[in-house]
């Protein structure tokens, strides 16, 4: 061997020397070869968003340290949430955009191989753990088909630095951190997947409120100090008479949060429970009255109805008159998510937000064809009246403090 020849093997046996001491020291640095996968599907076996079946987001709150899950599964022809009592999911837009957000996307940037790096990219498992860290987990979002098969998994991150409508993403189970060109961030907020209008109704429509104010002796089961508002509109304005001062600015705005009301928990009746209010008549059985009273809601022997906080009669020109009747304060408002434990599930996302607390609400609406006639309102509210005393017939609803106030204009 020349000398020419022996130095240059020196040099080739030197850089295979620092080549191999560099990978025993940084195993997970990125190298070309390693970069193989760029550009390459992200879910090669997810190609039609009708496909999906099955949608699961588990979000991470730093601050309380839990992990939050919502869970949305096509089950007997409809969309329901097996994470909160099978309620319905009824945000079709969400569905659809959740599941569209992350059909063909690709691995377009190779970004690290280095567990310590996930932290910092912010996309550790939310349910892992076997990572002491309580910073730096991501929002995990599972998609499956209706043979229970994962068709999309991945963990998402923070944004990516300088690559605007970028996101570090991570697949579970893998070391490799991605920068990934997308909008998605699917929602863990049970008030985000369902109708954002509870009541169905109109501010136009509503005609007149009255307002039932109480007081409540729980000890002997009587009812106090009753007054009586009522709010009937005139044109566009409002005549306020009653036994309680209410301003008719606080009737207005009762009147504008009635249509917007969108709730942040549900819980189910008792089967029994929820077929008497299907059938409009609720008796005086044992199981009634502890589940009822349990949330703020009181049966009398004759089978009337009262609340702690009042409650609230609204008619329209359909004649659909519908009772909202407000409750005890939930357990555990906040971010407690209620599970087989009985803790409160989905019942406080928006309360951990504003610091309001979330309260029960008990709906039912049936049909005077004397309103619609007094009114001259359209026909339909007969039909309508069914539809929706079936779907309140068998939840107690959960509304934040928020919409709780702007309701309760006295």
């Amino acid at each position: 061997m020349s000398a020419e020849s022996a130095k240059t093997a020196g040099f080739v046996f030197a850089a295979l020397v620092l080549v191999t001491a560099a990978a025993w020291i940084e195993p997970g640095v990125v190298t070309p070869e390693a970069m193989s996968d760029e550009g390459e599907p992200l879910f090669p076996n997810f190609r039609d968003v009708m496909d999906v079946k099955a949608i699961e987001v588990i979000a991470y709150n730093e601050d309380q340290a839990t992990a939050t899950p919502l869970k949305v599964e096509f089950r007997d022809g409809k969309w329901i949430m097996p994470s909160h009592y099978d309620y319905p999911a009824d945000a079709r837009d969400r569905l659809d955009k959740t599941a569209g957000a992350l059909l063909g996307l690709k691995k377009d940037l190779v970004i690290s191989d280095r567990l310590e790096d996930h932290a910092k990219y912010g996309v550790i498992d939310p349910l892992d753990m076997k990572v002491a860290s309580l910073t730096g987990r991501g929002k995990r979002v599972t998609l499956r088909n209706g043979r229970d098969e994962i068709l999309a998994d991945v963990i998402l991150g923070k944004p990516v630095e300088d690559h605007p409508g970028y996101r570090y993403v991570r697949l579970p189970g893998r070391k490799r951190v991605y920068g990934v060109k997308t909008a998605a961030d699917p929602s863990a907020r049970f008030e985000d997947w369902v109708e954002a209008n509870l009541l169905r109704l109109s501010p136009s429509r509503i005609r007149k409120i009255t307002i039932n104010s109480y007081s409540i002796d729980e000890t002997l089961g009587r009812v106090t100090n009753l007054q009586r508002v009522e709010a009937t509109r005139d044109g566009s304005d409002w005549r306020v008479a009653g036994t309680r001062k209410v301003s008719i600015g606080a009737i207005r705005r009762a009147a504008s949060a009635l249509a917007s009301i969108r709730i942040v928990g549900a819980r189910p009746k008792p089967r029994t429970l929820a077929e008497q209010f299907r059938e409009g008549k609720v008796e005086m059985t044992l199981e009634a009255v502890m589940s009822l009273r349990r949330r703020g809601f009181f049966l009398t022997p004759l089978g009337r109805l009262f609340a702690n906080e009042g409650e609230m009669v609204v008619e329209t020109d359909r004649g659909l008159v519908y009772t909202l009747r407000f409750g005890e304060i939930v357990a555990g408002a906040g971010r407690a998510a209620e599970g087989s434990s009985g803790q409160d599930k989905g019942a406080g996302s928006a309360a951990a937000e504003t610091g309001e607390q979330n309260r029960y609400l008990l709906v039912t609406v049936h049909y005077d064809p004397k309103v619609r006639q007094r009114y001259g309102g359209p026909a339909g509210g007969e039909r309508t009246a069914r539809f929706l005393s079936r779907k309140f017939s068998g939840w107690y609803y959960v509304i934040s403090g928020e919409d709780f106030n702007k309701l309760r204009a006295w």
